[in-house]
């Protein structure tokens, strides 16, 4: 009887917590924090042989990404400060900054190939992933364009033709002109999250399904090296040579079952001295399982669904149509490419070099997702509810460090 007392006196104060009007706010900050330190951490475990092999130091990697971070953070916090209206004010310049980006690629010398793919630029010995702020820019286009259009939206030439044409359209060629699928997939996600949100006709999805499945099709057969990844799904069964595409998939599942239920420990991965490429990168989520086990792998996908569930939140407390629609973009973007990701590496999905959102090494993606949460706590902490409960902590905390600073406030 006691314990079943205590049990519900337990539920009912979880419950009285999720319900505070701070709850999302912080959910959103606590689960992206701990998941970056998580992300950190094992960059620099993946990528330590990598970067001895380079005849560099076992943490240049590592120390490059928490450089990253540290700007990334920064970012976030500034883009967290941002009311939504200046963020749907400021849609259509970072459309345009992402557009002239990747419009960059087509310039002699600047574009930098990797692994076949060229989807990276060099400025000023800087490199960047311009594709990366494409999704933010797509994110906030289409958040902004569809709530103007909002009293249009059953019509689609009205509602969805400025979003598709030509501004996701353009980009996405300009993406696949370099070769990177896997990003086109992700915008493709944008594109789904910001029109269901925005309430257009389902119709509409079912024409863009069929014309983005043949898109796709052509896509494939049209190159040998797409057509060989996607079919090695279904061809990389185990007991198959690890070779060619195989290669990836066959030494993650052997990352998988090393590592078992509690893992071999924390930079004693046996698969990244040359086994598994992309360790630090596309495969990072095969040597959690394997240094970590089914316990970490199982505390990283928990993590990325409280982040998915604290977005739902803030689209179901929002009363604004374009934070609605703004944050059910950036919820598309993290949950797609976090299930690409995923998918690829334990081999039931095409892999395709789509990274970990906050786990994977990547100067460029990793700061573009930050600001993009950023500007998601800054709906949640907007929202009339959340500002004044905030305002309040802020004049309590004011008022407590006052009176331990003057005591004899305490005694008046």
């Amino acid at each position: 009887m006691l314990a079943a007392a205590e049990s519900k006196a337990e539920s009912r104060l979880a419950q009285a917590r999720l319900d505070s009007p701070v709850a999302t706010y912080y959910l959103l900050i606590g689960s992206i924090g701990i998941l970056l330190g998580i992300g950190l951490v094992m960059v620099m475990s993946a990528s330590s042989v990598m970067s001895y092999q380079n005849n560099q130091s076992l943490f240049t990697v590592g120390l490059n990404q928490a450089k990253f971070a540290a700007i990334g953070c920064v970012c976030a916090l500034s883009a967290s400060r941002i009311p939504p209206r200046v963020w749907q004010r400021l849609a259509f310049p970072m459309l345009v900054f992402a557009m002239f980006l990747q419009c960059l690629m087509l310039v002699p010398g600047l574009a930098v190939s990797i692994n076949g793919n060229t989807n990276w630029l060099r400025i000023a010995g800087v490199q960047v992933q311009p594709s990366e702020f494409g999704k933010l820019g797509i994110v906030m286009f289409g958040a902004s364009i569809l709530t103007r259009k909002q009293r249009l939206i059953n019509d689609w030439k009205h509602a969805v033709i400025p979003l598709i044409f030509p501004a996701a359209s353009v980009l996405i060629v300009l993406i696949l002109y370099g070769g990177d699928l896997g990003t086109t997939l992700v915008i493709s996600g944008i594109l789904f999250a910001v029109l269901w949100t925005s309430g257009v006709p389902t119709k509409i999805f079912g024409v863009a399904f069929g014309a983005g499945s043949l898109v796709l099709v052509l896509l494939a057969v049209t190159s040998s090296y797409r057509l060989e990844r996607i079919l090695s799904v279904w061809g990389c069964a185990d007991g198959a040579p690890a070779q060619g595409q195989c290669w990836q998939v066959v030494n993650g599942r052997y990352a998988f079952a090393d590592g078992g239920f509690s893992g071999v420990g924390l930079g004693q991965s046996r698969e990244k001295w040359g086994w598994l490429p992309e360790q630090h990168n596309d495969f990072i989520f095969a040597v959690i399982g394997e240094e970590l086990g089914m316990l970490g792998t199982f505390a990283v996908l928990f993590l990325i669904c409280v982040i998915a569930f604290a977005c739902y939140r803030v689209i179901l407390q929002s009363q604004d149509m374009f934070v609605r629609i703004a944050t059910s973009g950036v919820l598309g973007w993290f949950v797609v490419q976090s299930g690409v990701n995923v998918g690829a590496a334990i081999g039931m999905l095409p892999v395709i070099g789509v990274p970990l959102p906050l786990v994977s090494a990547g100067g460029s993606a990793l700061v573009t997702t930050l600001v993009g949460f950023g500007m998601v706590v800054s709906f949640a902490r907007n929202e009339p509810a959340c500002a004044r409960a905030l305002r309040a902590r802020s004049r309590a905390l004011v008022w407590s460090l006052s009176v331990m600073s003057h005591p004899r406030k305490r005694n008046r």
